[in-house]
């Protein structure tokens, strides 16, 4: 079970890592705000899946806060998201630009 939870927990962080990646690869503020999103979310998921149960293993009872962690996140990263690319568009609009960022 320790090796199933290490490699959730790795994976997690991959995907973590591959977010990060894109966050840097991307031009423009649209193009570079989705990647580490989804890396987060389903990062954090499959973090929080593998902390679960390498601690309910080890401690012989179940841990549940890991779920109140993985709710909180998964509603924040999104709307973070959201309002993120509304405040831009919201700029853009302001200063004559078009959605992607150009004149």
């Amino acid at each position: 079970m320790s090796i199933v939870a290490a490699l959730l927990v790795l994976a997690g962080a991959s995907l973590a890592l591959v977010g990060s990646l894109g966050l840097l690869r991307m031009k423009t503020f649209y193009e570079r705000v989705h990647p580490p999103t989804m890396g987060t979310t389903l990062g954090t998921g499959l973090v929080l899946i593998g902390s679960m149960l390498f601690f309910t293993m080890h401690e012989s009872r179940p841990v549940l806060h890991e779920i109140l962690i993985g709710v909180f996140m998964t509603l924040n990263t999104p709307v973070t998201y959201l309002l993120l690319v509304r405040a831009a568009l919201h700029r853009d609009r302001l200063e004559g630009r078009d959605f992607i960022g150009e004149k």
